[in-house]
């Protein structure tokens, strides 16, 4: 049984000790350095894609998916996925547990994640969010129809959204309820007919010895020390990405009823942490 999960919960860090501080370093370095790399690439690409494609972005994603793919390489995270990823237009949804989330949904498949607007300024990863294609959104009730009409023109574009419906990352063992307003998006007549939703579950499994959540990042945790901690882990764990199969947005009567179905639907791809 889980004890109870609260944003405050948060486990004690555990020590780092010189090995691991030396295998950071040998993990981490050439993870930036291919980083920079890309994203300097990416940009001198944007130069040419975006006068010729607009908002479809035909070249770039594939650079995106090449740093998560080397991430886990770098990392020594075991990276496994199940089931058919959809193909139609659309959105995608799942659970969100930590920063790695971004890497295992990019590993595979070619997405663009929406982000509150505070995101946009964060140091660093606010720069890759933005090169990247991120869709940042400000949580007022004021810009709900200027949000619609950005996720409605990404959608006819071709863009496969990413959303986390829970709001927060948790510590990866359960999944919170589906907050059902960014749902909406799906149902304007402009794009309802040819929206499909896909529930996607990430599922990670600790290092041996470790806590069932070691990789949750979530509440006021230091994404520095949590960063470092997942480098220098000597045993890494794996993550598993569950494509589940894709339905349309039409068939439901609700945003309400969307939300709930994709929710059960991760709910039920979840692996329960061993005793």
């Amino acid at each position: 049984m889980n004890p109870t999960w609260t944003s405050e919960t948060l486990p004690e860090q555990p020590k780092i000790t010189a090995s691991g501080y030396v295998r950071a370093v040998f993990r981490g370095v050439p993870l930036l350095l291919i980083t920079t790399f890309c994203l300097l690439l990416m940009l001198v690409l944007r130069l040419v894609e975006r006068p010729i494609y607009g908002l479809r972005r035909p070249f770039t994603p594939f650079i995106t998916q090449f740093v998560c793919r080397s991430a886990f390489l770098l990392l020594r995270i075991e990276f496994s996925t199940r089931g058919e990823r959809m193909r139609h237009k659309g959105a995608v949804v799942a659970n969100h547990s930590s920063w790695l989330d971004i890497f295992a949904l990019n590993a595979r498949k070619r997405i663009y994640f929406v982000a509150k607007s505070e995101v946009a300024l964060w140091p660093g990863i606010g720069w890759l969010a933005r090169a990247t294609g991120t869709v940042f959104i400000a949580r007022r009730p004021s810009d709900a129809q200027k949000q619609r009409e950005i996720f409605q023109s990404r959608l006819l574009a071709g863009h496969k959204l990413l959303f986390f419906p829970e709001g927060t990352s948790t510590d990866g063992l359960r999944v919170l309820p589906f907050k059902s307003t960014l749902f909406a998006a799906f149902f304007a007549p402009e794009v309802v007919e040819e929206t499909w939703v896909q529930p996607v579950t990430l599922n990670y499994t600790s290092p041996e010895g470790e806590s069932a959540g070691f990789y949750g990042w979530w509440g006021d945790m230091n994404f520095g020390a949590h960063f470092l901690k997942v480098l220098a882990e000597k045993h890494q764990g794996s993550v598993q990405v569950i494509y589940h199969p894709a339905v349309p947005a039409r068939d439901f009567v609700s945003r309400k009823g969307l939300a709930t179905y994709c929710q059960q639907t991760v709910q039920n791809g979840l692996t329960p942490p061993l005793d």
